[in-house]
């Protein structure tokens, strides 16, 4: 069918929908309801079946009163007698409608339900004589009209476009859709209890930056009027939390959004979500003990065994998890001695991207290192794996080891070749924090982050900063790993999309 046939199509079902609209206002319904009171979630009626008691003698069922709303999923009439099911977001559930049982004004209403219509059905739990459990009505109610057609029951939302765009209708009709975001919420509540559990209380810092900091990544620009000043949206929580650190805030956490002007891919939103915890006089190995809580803590949350389903194979989190150095995995992976910058360069430059060789020139010896290790060591960290002890030089926010200042105190989470968590052992020495940021800056575009100097973070720190450990989570990373999901887009119920041509 073309575009131009379906749209006529569609006139022609809408207005057959609002001819129905109309009938039902004047049978004097209000065909966009109101207030419905004491009604119960299908899912709770659907455990109520145990109360239907059998008469032995004359096989006659008496079932409790029940009240339940949702819409309208699937509608079929035989003769005097409409079958619907019924769907709410705890489950779905069959009502029976009889002419003799609802009486004629009902009767008459039931015959301008739609597909997509909300109704409330009052009635008794039964079964059917095949045994399906059901509500026999007794009293109808309309508390919505649809006035859309809905996708076809066996096909549903197919186009991964569309079904982002319309997520309410994904919701409702592509299996397993509301389910996942349902444990998006569970995963979420639980990384806030286990802070809370552990004493860290939550904030709320300004998601409008003078400066972007605290990342390396190109922000969204805009511009308040009044003050006549040019803001940027926050790329990461971290400074302002160092801040409260600073001010005596001992274990805090920010669990927000997040927001980035760059690609869309599998892996990458433009706006996420991020949790950034920071925890006076700890360090990175207080942090991964965290870490290892709080995901094995969204696990049990979720109702799953420590090891779960990841496409075509599993993920085991059975803790510990496992701890392995940033170089010792480049040398297990690549042979090349870590501490050879030469080796690593000539190592690289024989690697290819998407058939491109690796440019390196006017690249660090430890920027080529990290090129090398995304390539070639990222992909088989497929068990929960914290690599430790990055080189400092890729790391301007960690404290050095005392025994090896070349080495940051630094560690990231990896699970099946993909980035679920970053945490340091967190620099607190103003000095070096200044000298490690004007290194940064030398040569960034304007137009990307830490393009200026934030010095009210380096006055912050002048006042004293307790040594701290600092992790961060990204939330729909840990969703798509807990919920079996291959595309962060699918975790996220409203994704950044081109605007829809109407």
């Amino acid at each position: 069918m073309t575009k131009e046939e379906q749209a006529g199509t569609g006139i022609v079902l809408e207005k057959a929908r609002r001819e129905k609209l109309r009938k039902i206002e004047e049978l004097g319904f209000d065909p966009w309801g109101q207030r419905f009171d004491n009604h119960i979630s299908i899912g709770k009626i659907r455990t109520m079946e145990n109360q239907i008691v059998v008469d032995e003698t004359t096989q006659h069922t008496t079932g409790p009163k029940v009240r339940a709303a949702g819409r309208i999923i699937l509608q079929r009439k035989k003769g005097k007698l409409i079958f619907l099911d019924l769907w709410d977001w705890s489950g779905k559930i069959q009502i029976l409608i009889g002419a003799n049982q609802v009486g004629e004004k009902n009767w008459e209403l039931s015959q301008y339900f739609d597909l997509g219509d909300i109704i409330g059905v009052d009635g008794e739990l039964m079964r059917t004589r095949t045994g399906e459990l059901s509500i026999a009505a007794s009293d109808l109610h309309f508390l919505s009209k649809s006035l859309e057609t809905p996708p076809a029951k066996f096909h549903g939302l197919t186009d991964p476009d569309l079904r982002s765009r319309m997520r309410y209708m994904d919701l409702i009709h592509t299996e397993g859709v509301l389910e996942r975001m349902l444990h998006r919420v569970k995963i979420v509540q639980s990384v806030r209890n286990s802070l809370s559990d552990e004493g860290f209380v939550e904030v709320e810092g300004p998601t409008l930056h003078t400066i972007a900091g605290g990342a390396a990544a190109r922000p969204f620009a805009t511009h308040h009027h009044t003050l006549d000043i040019p803001l940027v949206l926050r790329i990461a929580l971290e400074l302002h939390l160092k801040r409260l650190l600073v001010g005596g805030m001992e274990k805090v956490y920010e669990l927000g959004r997040v927001y980035r002007n760059e690609g869309i891919d599998q892996r990458h939103n433009p706006e996420f979500t991020m949790l950034e915890v920071y925890q006076a006089y700890g360090d990175y190995c207080s942090m991964m003990d965290l870490t290892e809580r709080i995901i094995l803590n969204a696990l049990k949350a979720t109702g799953q065994d420590f090891v779960i389903s990841w496409n075509e194979s599993e993920i085991d989190f059975t803790p510990p998890f496992a701890r392995k150095t940033y170089d010792g995995l480049i040398q297990e992976y690549t042979g090349v001695d870590p501490a050879n910058p030469n080796a690593i360069i000539e190592y690289a430059q024989s690697l290819r991207i998407n058939d491109v060789p690796i440019d390196v020139t006017g690249k660090h010896p430890d920027v080529v290192k990290n090129i090398v290790f995304e390539e070639k060591v990222e992909g088989h960290l497929i068990r929960p794996t914290f690599v430790i002890d990055y080189p400092a030089s890729i790391c301007p926010l960690t404290k050095r080891k005392r025994e090896n200042p070349l080495i940051a105190e630094r560690f990231e989470l990896f699970v099946h070749g993909m980035e679920l968590a970053n945490a340091y052992t967190e620099l607190n020495d103003p000095d070096l924090q200044e000298k490690l940021f004007s290194q940064q800056l030398a040569g960034q575009k304007t137009e990307d982050s830490m393009a200026r100097m934030d010095h009210d973070f380096i006055r912050a720190l002048r006042h004293g900063m307790p040594p701290a450990g600092g992790l961060g989570i990204g939330i729909d990373r840990l969703c798509m790993l807990l919920t079996n999901t291959a595309a962060i887009r699918e975790v996220i119920l409203f994704p950044l999309q081109r605007p829809e041509n109407y």
